[in-house]
């Protein structure tokens, strides 16, 4: 089992992870170590039949401060002595010299969450700024705390919105949203995120975890595990396809292969008036998956 320095990784006994950025002395400030570990963990639970649904959390009281300022060097963890080019991020993206020098840590974070094949909920409970805020977006159901404080700061920094961010913000809340949040950089409350449709609701911060465990339990009890990895991956990479046809396309894949999969089983408890028993695993996927390879 792997043993993590910046979260905390724990399993319950309905299939729910509840991962936790742990460095509460500096506030959950991230880091490339913290990264790689948030890769590893998304990976590690995606493929994981005993993980059904993941929430993720901050311990102390914040969720996560943003990157840590305080690091020597590049803050950012960058190689300056290389002049990347557009050529060398699509050819050589896995390079090391890139992969280490180059590529936006919170962006391999945020790719390794939008390819994990289970839910993902966001309990933020505290400061999400920076890295702290956009590390949210993939996460399928956002809930935050009353004491959350929501900003994406890049411009008071001279930077930009990082993590894949200018993919995902204008879809949850709209281009307009997006741009005003990231141009006046400021910090918000929950109720604004609630607002511009950030996140789903604003609960007492004792209440929140409940809140979102209670979400998550429902999906890894109740549903299937291939039909909610399927229904995951299919809302995010079909709503980007610029024609319906490539969703009707993969979804009459994944229509075929659970019909006669856990959809036999659904169907008959739907007519015998009782809870579904689902049998199957992420880890045993139909062929077709993934089709965007």
């Amino acid at each position: 089992m792997t043993a993590y320095n910046t979260l905390r990784y724990d399993v319950d006994t309905d299939g729910v992870l509840l991962l936790t950025l742990n460095r509460p002395e500096q506030l959950n400030a991230f880091t490339v170590e913290m990264a790689n570990e948030l890769v590893d963990a998304f990976t590690r639970a995606s493929d994981d039949d005993t993980v059904r649904a993941v929430v993720v959390t901050g311990a102390g009281k914040a969720f996560c401060a943003g990157m840590d300022l305080s690091v020597p060097g590049n803050v950012f963890g960058l190689d300056e002595s290389q002049e990347p080019t557009l050529e060398d991020m699509t050819e050589r993206l896995d390079d090391p010299a890139i992969f280490h020098g180059v590529r936006d840590t919170g962006g391999r974070v945020v790719l390794s969450i939008f390819n994990c094949k289970k839910p993902v909920i966001g309990a933020i409970n505290g400061a999400a700024v920076g890295i702290g805020a956009t590390m949210t977006l993939p996460m399928d159901i956002r809930l935050a705390s009353e004491k959350a404080r929501i900003g994406f700061v890049f411009g008071r920094i001279g930077i930009v919105p990082e993590a894949c961010s200018s993919w995902f913000l204008p879809r949850i809340v709209g281009i307009s949203q997006a741009l005003e949040w990231t141009y006046m950089a400021d910090v918000f409350d929950g109720h604004e995120a609630q607002r511009g449709g950030l996140v789903k609701a604003v609960v007492a911060p004792e209440q929140l975890l409940e809140e979102a465990l209670k979400i998550a339990r429902r999906i890894a009890t109740e549903r299937s595990a291939v039909g909610i990895a399927l229904t995951r991956q299919m809302m995010y990479r079909n709503s980007a396809q610029p024609h319906p046809l490539a969703a009707h396309q993969v979804d009459s894949l994944a229509m075929f292969y659970t019909s006669v999969g856990d959809g036999k089983e659904g169907v008959q408890a739907f007519l015998d008036k009782r809870p579904a028993q689902f049998a199957s695993k992420a880890s045993e996927m139909p062929s077709f998956y993934p089709w965007w390879d």
